[in-house]
């Protein structure tokens, strides 16, 4: 075992990530009637139920924006939910982000050596996870291959996917299935991320979901999200677009920056803000959040922000609700909550034509899909210039997310999900 391993298996406990109380009563008039009642009615056959929600990370990122909504929601329906976090130095994340990235389809891959540091690391959290749980719901590959290490008890195991495995990498794909293969059952986001050759027990797909009351989503008056924009250098006279997303080169950025640069020659007042999160387990992030700070450098329009830098759910919130539309220029795109999120306050979004993103939005229905930097310049071109257009397609959007994409009816799916098992 290497020096880094000894250190880690030191750990007595894996740490818990508090999230207060919620009140499922809240969302009543916000979502769909027929999915509370639902949810009320398939809560009840699970009441005092123990579940774990098992992650990498306490923020940055979707999983965690998730779980930080869905654990104490699934408190105050009567189950007893806990949310614990992995842990993993350096080394480990940089071996599970090649790991996320090959999943995705990055031809690299990843080494025999990578491999032996993933599962010593592994091998530490089994032994300081406690299982005394009915059901254990394992997010991505970062802790996928603990339960191959421990007593799974009596427990239930869900390995649940959020990114685009459709086309893996044959050598991340190679050591990371037969892991997978021992789950109860495994979550994707879509049929179509579910690998040709999966051999894995009960497959369910439930697409992810947004919290409409969360600091990210609620209501946020006008003037205070001007305001807001204003304080931290957005000049409210000019026209904004936004990108929401990690800084990952799935998402893009750079694509993001030559399309609009080809915008501001036809709109010059045109600003852009590049708006992300860094997680701890994502160190790939650093570097193309330095990449995009470089872009920005002779243009006073593009501004680059990130959750270090001060800005956080609610200024992300002003974002999408002052910008006159957003962009998602994902190449790859597990779901994309920035879209439903968007979306939800009746903003147009540009988006690329892939993965998750597809399930929110079509051409006109919460805006347009793109497949390069010239379509997506001419998209939001075409949205800037004819704003009647863009408010049309901003409303049957919202519309869409408020009937599939909400909290509860993730919540609902997961509950039936448990109960099937």
């Amino acid at each position: 075992m290497t020096a880094a391993a000894k250190g880690q298996s030191g750990y007595h406990k894996l740490n818990a990530v508090h999230v207060g109380e919620r009140s499922i009563s809240a969302y009543e008039g916000v979502v769909p009637d027929e999915i509370m009642e639902a949810l009320y009615s398939e809560s009840k056959w699970l009441r005092g139920a123990r579940v774990l929600h098992l992650n990498a990370t306490p923020f940055g990122g979707g999983v965690s924006e998730i779980l930080r909504s869905a654990v104490p929601l699934l408190n105050d329906l009567g189950l007893h939910a806990e949310w614990r976090v992995i842990h993993g130095n350096g080394r480990f994340f940089d071996v599970t982000k090649a790991m996320h990235n090959g999943l995705q389809g990055d031809p690299k891959g990843i080494t025999e050596a990578e491999m032996e540091i993933y599962l010593e690391t592994s091998h530490a959290n089994a032994q300081a996870l406690q299982v005394d749980y009915d059901y254990i719901f394992v997010h991505d590959p970062q802790p996928v291959a603990i339960l191959s290490m421990i007593d799974r008890g009596a427990a239930k195991w869900v390995w649940r996917c959020h990114i685009d495995t459709s086309k893996p990498n044959p050598t991340v794909w190679g050591f990371l299935h037969p892991f997978m293969k021992a789950y109860d059952a495994v979550v994707y986001t879509m049929p179509e991320f579910v690998p040709k050759d999966a051999d894995m027990n009960h497959v369910a797909i439930i697409p992810p979901a947004i919290d409409p009351l969360s600091p990210k989503n609620m209501n946020l008056p006008i003037a205070m999200a001007r305001e807001i924009l204003d304080y931290i250098g957005i000049n409210p006279a000019k026209p904004l677009i936004t990108q929401v997303s990690r800084f990952d080169p799935w998402k893009d950025p750079m694509g993001v920056i030559a399309a609009y640069k080809l915008v501001k020659q036809e709109i010059p007042d045109l600003q852009l803000a590049m708006v992300g999160s860094m997680a701890m387990d994502d160190p790939e992030g650093w570097t193309i959040y330095e990449e995009v700070c470089r872009a920005g450098e002779d243009d006073g329009d593009l501004h680059t922000f990130s959750n270090l830098t001060g800005v956080g759910n609610i200024e992300v919130n002003a974002f999408q609700r002052e910008s006159q539309l957003c962009v998602q220029k994902s190449i790859r795109e597990g779901f994309g909550l920035v879209v439903s999120e968007t979306l939800w306050k009746g903003t147009p979004m540009v988006a690329g034509r892939a993965g998750g993103i597809v399930l929110q939005m079509e051409d006109g229905v919460g805006g347009m899909l793109v497949d390069s930097v010239d379509e997506c310049a001419q998209a939001i071109h075409t949205l800037l210039t004819q704003p009647h257009q863009a408010r049309e397609m901003a409303a049957s959007g919202r519309k869409r997310v408020r009937e599939e994409f909400l909290l509860p009816r993730h919540l609902l799916d997961e509950l039936k999900l448990m109960q099937r098992l």
